[in-house]
């Protein structure tokens, strides 16, 4: 289980720690080159994951792989929304992503479980190269470059501060599953973050270039981080916990148990581009009523599930959780995007990234200490060990129907509508480009 859950969360504990600094390194370099860069290493930590000759070699090399997916997904959509500065548009563009999300999800169980049955796990980072490949050339044939029109200092000490504070909590909540509350690993990393937290926010709101805009992490934006931290990790635990479900209780294959969750990555590829069009038309409220409310009854009805459940069930309530995932990513990214600066599209991405992967990794190191009793038993025993697992989708899910109901931004036309203008500090920059209230920033302001 130990070994099981590095092999997870060394790719997000990275992910987590290092997503905001290579969000801002593509504001300031350029996206298009951080993001091939970023192809290259994960191509190279994806090479090093498959000739690992142990689980300790594969965890670090999951390290490395992380280490270029910080500069992917977060950078890829700092790019859309630089593309499409138009609110409305946005949205619906950043639905596009989320269908091609909903598609990998489609396909990646099945593809790698056929993998691994037919060629081992090892088969399962091979298969990157050549996506590699085709990803770095249509980068640079069709990518066009962007970066943020004034080029903002860097801010190495904060960057140092936000991998404390995110590596030193996600570290600990993972080492808290395998050696208790108690342990020097676990509370000793956790006081070093909770100390950075303060030092973080007063250093970076005397800073003229932050990498980290204190003053904006308000309102929208605060909402979009709790509601990307709740999905995420409620994702993950379920994904954690119906793997191990499909193939140690019920005895399926690798392939098998990729195919029950066709449905739910269907549905998240039919509906996320859907959701981003209702985004930008009317707001995040409704796609965020429908996502929690499709997690919360998804949560209350799996601790139903046993043994020998039939199959159709199971997809029916797996696809609860596909309309879940369809909904609740583009009103979070767009919330994310559209509550900072222009010239911060990939750092505004990043933020929202960051708060999913740290989600994520919490979320599987959960759901390792809930299910840890059940796993040798299996059967009856592991179901019940999931209980716990399912009570946390039902209260997520709660919470993201609450947050959509009340939060900020939930208004119609959210997506849409100019945020007021703080007071005046000095001396902040940006560089005009007001993606969230689509409109000219003020010089020596902070647009919300």
């Amino acid at each position: 289980m130990a070994a099981l859950q590095w092999t997870v969360d060394a790719y997000t504990l990275v992910l987590a720690a290092f997503l905001l600094p290579a969000g801002a390194a593509a504001d300031r370099w350029g996206r298009r080159r951080v993001f091939v860069l970023g192809l290259l290493v994960f191509g190279l930590g994806s090479a090093l994951c498959a000739l690992a000759p142990g689980a300790g070699a594969l965890v670090a090399a999951r390290a490395v792989q992380a280490v270029g997916g910080t500069m992917l997904n977060p950078v890829a959509m700092g790019i859309v929304a630089t593309t499409f500065p138009e609110p409305a548009e946005r949205a619906r563009a950043i639905g596009v992503f989320g269908s091609v999300s909903g598609l990998s999800l489609a396909l990646g169980p099945v593809l790698g479980g056929a993998l691994v049955d037919g060629w081992g796990w090892r088969a399962v980072f091979w298969v990157n190269l050549p996506v590699v490949a085709a990803g770095v050339a249509g980068a640079l044939r069709w990518v066009p470059e962007s970066r943020a029109e004034r080029a903002r200092r860097f801010d190495p000490v904060g960057q140092l501060l936000v991998v404390l504070v995110l590596g030193g909590t996600v570290f600990a909540l993972i080492s808290a599953g395998r050696s208790g509350w108690s342990a020097p690993s676990v509370w000793g990393p956790l006081a070093l973050a909770a100390a950075a937290v303060p030092v973080l926010g007063r250093y970076e709101a005397r800073r003229a270039d932050p990498l980290l805009e204190v003053r904006s992490l308000r309102g929208p934006v605060v909402a979009a981080l709790v509601l990307a931290f709740a999905a995420l990790g409620a994702f993950a635990a379920f994904l954690f916990a119906a793997t191990l479900y499909l193939q140690g209780v019920r005895g399926m294959s690798a392939l098998d148990a990729g195919l029950c969750l066709v449905p739910a990555g269907v549905l998240i590829l039919l509906l996320s581009p859907r959701t981003g069009r209702v985004v930008g038309r009317c707001g995040p409220r409704g796609p965020l009523l429908v996502s929690g409310t499709a997690l919360a009854l998804a949560g209350a009805l799996l601790p139903a599930v046993g043994p020998r459940t039939p199959v159709p069930a199971l997809l029916a309530v797996f696809a609860l959780v596909g309309v879940f995932q369809g909904t609740v990513n583009p009103p979070i990214t767009d919330t994310a995007v559209s509550g900072l600066p222009g010239s911060m599209a990939s750092t505004a991405a990043a933020l929202a990234s960051t708060a999913r992967q740290t989600g994520s990794a919490v979320g599987v190191a959960v759901a390792g200490v809930l299910l840890a009793p059940g796993v040798a038993a299996g059967g009856a025993r592991f179901t019940a060990a999931a209980h716990g697992v399912w009570w946390l989708l039902l209260a997520a899910g709660v919470l993201i129907a609450v947050l959509g109901a009340a939060g900020p931004g939930a208004r119609r036309g959210a997506a849409a509508a100019p945020a007021p203008a703080p007071a005046p500090v000095a001396p902040v920059a940006a560089d005009g480009a007001g993606a969230g209230a689509g409109r000219q920033a003020q010089s020596g302001q902070s647009p919300r």
